[in-house]
């Protein structure tokens, strides 16, 4: 952000709170303390809304991850002749994300459409109907602010190509033609045992120690077959990592949390009139989320800056305490409170040491809160992966595609009537969490080696190309679009890749002090970790608030339109 707009001084000088970054515990936090009638200065470097939950035009996506995968400069020694009575501790940015590759089959695509679409930078998510996210965005009545449509099934996947239903109701067990009668009693037989325990029946009740229990052994106890098995642990309870080899598996899954991911699912499907599946996906992205909140903060009072960066923490040169930030027009603006993007970073000078109290608060600054990696691929096809539906996810359970993949791989296709893309298009989310670039690249390489067809050649480039110019056609006749998201093949061919781009991105962990850093997306396909960690931050900062009061909404209507679709 070289060019800095000539913005006139920032009035008041002094508040509450400031958030910098308006990802979306930064923009949660913000209306939530705008709520309890703090003052609020919101600033973003960024000339648009969300940072690292944003969705993203095509052509800023490379700029965006680019300019956040490069290692800080060593920040330049303080001025010692600083007439104010504060010292300066210089921002730096982290490198967030790593071994980009962007890969353009269409040239005409990013030239002519990169406005027509909107890329989730942390995709593929979604909300479950009844997760804390529906629940919050309900209560605050931000959800006047968006719309949602339901992800319209679920599926796995395996190395062949094939995509099998899950299995999530009683109606498509009996539906469901792979499942043998066998299969299909015994899974029955597990549902009605979950619902009668979850409903309090005696006679029906878990015992203690099977919920203490490995989830995957209750459900060998139960004697499901293995196919059955792989369905509830990955595409249900959404495990993250192989539950049969404790050798890599780094979150076992308990039978209480287990049930608990089935109670989810369960409650999620059929919640909404007008959504026929567990998930909701908003239109126009994720990075929608993010914006409401702001929204939400702004009726409140919030003040917005976007494009202002920040260049240094103002800290008493007697105490050392925190005292405000320099803005990057040369203002300086206090708070009380301040919260970061897990972008930034305090950096010292070499040789130099942190002034008291800030002696033991820097360190988690530093890269040390690092949980490890998350591979993530965004994909542009002209045709659906499956010719009769539109809007799905599909989870790829471990060692499905090849022996060595000890994670679940997720893909989440959303076609263009969430306007996310152009008409006749489909974009598909990617991810799997990973331990480093090389092994999250084979993952998200086995997936689209297994369902795309990607161009090598300049033969295959130039028929890319000729199917993107009859799609840019039928950009200008909007009637086009359909419920089924556009045409699709009618044969048995893969979708060919149009664009790509693949990236690993850091897991990073939210830190609370009087200085609070907020956490990077996770690895997971909701948000109600980060919910969790965004309503703990707001609790170490403002202990005597409560955390969005229900209070009667300015907007009757909202409470009695909660459907996620208009």
């Amino acid at each position: 952000m070289d060019d800095i707009p000539p913005y006139p001084p920032i009035d008041p000088t002094t508040f509450d709170l400031i958030v910098i970054g308006t990802g979306l515990p930064e923009s949660i936090i913000a209306a939530a303390a705008s709520t309890a009638s703090k003052s609020v200065l919101h600033l973003d470097p960024n000339p648009f809304y969300g940072s690292h939950f944003s969705s993203l035009p095509l052509a800023d996506l490379p700029s965006f991850l680019s300019s956040h995968s490069t290692s800080p400069s060593p920040p330049r020694s303080p001025s010692s002749d600083d007439p104010n009575e504060f010292s300066l501790l210089e921002f730096a940015t982290r490198p967030l994300y790593s071994s980009i590759d962007i890969s353009t089959f269409s040239p005409n695509l990013l030239d002519q459409h990169s406005r027509k679409f909107n890329l989730d930078v942390a995709g593929p998510r979604v909300l479950f109907c009844a997760d804390k996210s529906i629940e919050l965005l309900l209560r605050t009545g931000t959800n006047q602010y968006m719309e949602f449509k339901s992800v319209d099934a679920t599926f796995v996947g395996d190395n062949k190509g094939n995509l099998w239903s899950v299995p999530d109701s009683r109606a498509a067990i009996f539906k469901d033609k792979s499942l043998g009668l066998v299969e299909k009693n015994k899974l029955m037989r597990f549902f009605k045992l979950v619902q009668g325990h979850l409903a309090g029946e005696q006679d029906v009740k878990i015992s203690e120690e099977d919920l203490q229990s490995p989830f995957v052994d209750f459900l060998n106890k139960m004697g499901l077959p293995p196919k059955i098995k792989s369905f509830i642990l990955y595409a249900i309870a959404m495990a993250d990592y192989d539950q049969e080899d404790t050798g890599v598996c780094r979150d076992l899954l308990k039978t209480k949390d287990g049930i608990d991911q089935l109670a989810l699912y369960n409650a999620s499907i059929g919640r909404f009139q007008n959504a026929s599946g567990a998930f909701l996906y908003p239109i126009y992205g994720q990075g929608e989320l993010s914006q409401a909140f702001c929204r939400r903060a702004a009726v409140k009072g919030c003040l917005y800056v976007l494009r202002m960066p920040v260049t240094a923490l103002l800290v008493d040169k007697d105490t050392g305490c925190y005292k405000g930030v320099r803005l990057a027009s040369g203002q300086d603006i206090f708070s009380q409170k301040l919260i970061l993007d897990p972008t930034f970073k305090v950096t010292l000078p070499l040789g130099s040491s942190p002034p008291l109290p800030l002696k033991e608060k820097l360190p988690f600054f530093s890269l040390k809160d690092d949980k490890g990696k998350i591979a993530r691929g965004i994909c542009i096809t002209k045709t659906s992966l499956k010719p009769d539906i539109s809007n799905f996810l599909v989870v790829y359970p471990p060692r499905s595609l090849f022996p060595e993949q000890v994670t679940s791989i997720r893909l989440l296709q959303i076609a263009s009537n969430l306007a996310v893309c152009l008409p006749g298009m489909f974009v598909l989310y990617i991810s799997a969490l990973c331990n480093d670039d090389d092994q999250g690249k084979k993952l998200i390489h086995a997936v689209m080696n297994t369902l795309l067809t990607v161009p090598l050649d300049s033969e295959s480039n130039a028929a890319v190309q000729s199917e993107t110019a009859e799609i840019g056609s039928a950009v200008q006749d909007e009637t086009s679009e359909s419920s089924s998201g556009g045409p699709s093949d009618s044969g048995e061919e893969k979708p060919t890749l149009l664009w790509s781009a693949l990236y690993s991105q850091e897991l990073t962990l939210g830190q609370v002090d009087f200085i609070c850093s907020t956490p990077m997306p996770d690895g997971k396909l909701n948000y109600n970790d980060l919910i969790d960690t965004t309503f703990k931050i707001f609790q170490e900062i403002y202990p005597e608030e409560e955390f969005f009061p229900e209070t009667s909404l300015e907007n009757p209507e909202v409470d009695g339109d909660a459907s996620p679709e208009t």
